[in-house]
């Protein structure tokens, strides 16, 4: 595919299917010829910002466009699955916003259908392409923090639940709360930054005692009330999970929407290993000052603090995505590494719904 330009098509309209389109766009061999969205003011206007020549209501039209090689899926979670098979049975590549989808089913069927057809199946991991994590993995993969067996993620929020009374909060449109949301994110982080250590039992609980009473959100000043939200708030708001690795490690998880705490939107990493530490701790989406590492200087404890800026983000994966279907062996791009965390989060929940801990197969 070298000697043409990949013609791509973009399923959603918020903040997903705009970066995923700014990010096509800066690059000179892609060409975006096709925009799906149900929001007929914003689709004309991404339209006419981006020159894109066939804009359509319905996933389903774009799909079908002739000519197409790949399709970006950026909409609300349920609408992964249908839209990822329709393209992969149609021979397209796909670029899936996370998480893969709402359960290990419906990614599994994702998965396997990437396998049957050949193309990539790719998903927005957008957090690792982060500077501060793509430094830290250098450091790791260097053998700086030597073999890390033990690991704390979070991501917590004071007011931060997402579109209250909407697909974030019903349970079947989304597959969950923070964890599914949020906690994948850091998840995939930990697991990226540890070499992909295996996931052998979890046991998390999940909470929810803000949400249904209306509170946890920032969208408004007032707040609603269960009544007044349109629906009802049916997914857990904060969620921790403890995680053991195959060879004696841990993981432990701590994701939040809404709970009573210092005000802001912070997440971050902490990672222990053999001959060093690190952590990464990032406040409202800050991108200097957010690593440290932990060291020994001639016996004497030390701790380094590397400049290391924004990194690209979704552009980073977008690129990533082009650049893997374009060099054409796409056997290894299936979307399985991104079915391992539905996995996780799938034993999570089902351990948080038994109170117990559950083994994860495989």
């Amino acid at each position: 595919m070298n000697d043409q330009k990949l013609r791509v098509g973009v399923v959603g309209l918020g903040f997903a299917g705009q970066a995923a389109l700014e990010g096509f766009a800066e690059l000179p061999d892609v060409e975006i010829v096709a925009l799906a969205g149900l929001e007929k003011d914003t689709l004309a206007r991404l339209g006419e910002k981006f020159r894109i020549p066939h804009l359509y209501e319905k996933w389903e039209d774009l799909i079908a466009t002739d000519g197409l090689d790949a399709v970006s899926v950026a909409t609300p979670t349920q609408l992964h699955h249908p839209i990822t098979i329709a393209a992969l049975d149609r021979g397209l590549h796909v670029l899936c916003e996370k998480p893969l989808a709402r359960t290990v089913a419906e990614g599994t069927e994702m998965v396997e259908a990437a396998q049957k057809s050949g193309k990539v199946l790719k998903v927005v991991f957008n957090h690792r392409e982060r500077g501060d994590v793509a430094a830290l993995k250098h450091q790791i993969d260097e053998g700086q923090l030597g073999r890390i067996y033990y690991a704390k993620a979070h991501w917590m929020r004071r007011n931060g639940i997402p579109g209250m009374g909407g697909w974030f909060t019903n349970r079947e449109l989304s597959g969950g709360g923070p964890l599914i949301d949020l906690g994948v994110h850091i998840l995939d982080m930990a697991l990226h930054l540890m070499n992909e250590p295996k996931v052998t039992t979890v046991s998390a609980n999940t909470f929810a005692e803000l949400g249904p009473r209306g509170r946890g959100s920032s969208s408004s000043v007032i707040r609603p009330t269960v009544d007044t939200l349109g629906s009802k708030f049916e997914v857990e708001d904060l969620a921790t999970a403890y995680l053991r690795l195959e060879g004696g490690g841990a993981l432990q998880l701590e994701t939040s929407w809404a709970t009573y705490r210092a005000p802001g939107d912070n997440f971050g990493i902490e990672l222990f290993g053999t001959e060093g530490g690190a952590k990464i701790e990032v406040q409202n989406y800050t991108s200097t000052d957010t690593l440290r590492i932990f060291t020994d200087v001639a016996g004497v404890p030390a701790e380094v603090r590397p400049a290391t800026g924004a990194g690209l983000g979704h552009r980073a994966v977008v690129s990533e995505f082009v650049a893997i279907v374009q060099a054409g062996d796409w056997s290894a791009h299936n979307g399985s590494e991104a079915l391992v965390r539905t996995q996780v989060i799938d034993a999570c929940y089902a351990s948080a719904q038994a109170g117990r801990e559950v083994v994860l197969n495989g």
